[in-house]
């Protein structure tokens, strides 16, 4: 299904931006604190949004299932 791939290349580039993110704080700790963190909420929020596709999406499959079956 495509809703799948979707949402596993969103769940991968989330975990991406976060650990960018992270990476560069651990660098330069006070370069950008605000915008960082404000990039790891963003992320956060990108990668749950993305499980919640997949479990809609698996929910969606299950039902389906239920009526042919």
């Amino acid at each position: 299904m495509q809703a799948h791939a979707i949402a596993a290349v969103g769940i991968a580039t989330a975990t991406a931006r976060f650990e960018a993110s992270a990476r560069r704080t651990a660098v330069e700790p006070l370069a950008d604190l605000a915008g960082e963190t404000v990039e790891r909420i963003g992320a956060e929020l990108a990668l749950k949004a993305n499980v919640a596709v997949l479990k809609t999406a698996d929910e969606m499959t299950g039902a389906l299932l239920d009526i042919l079956a």
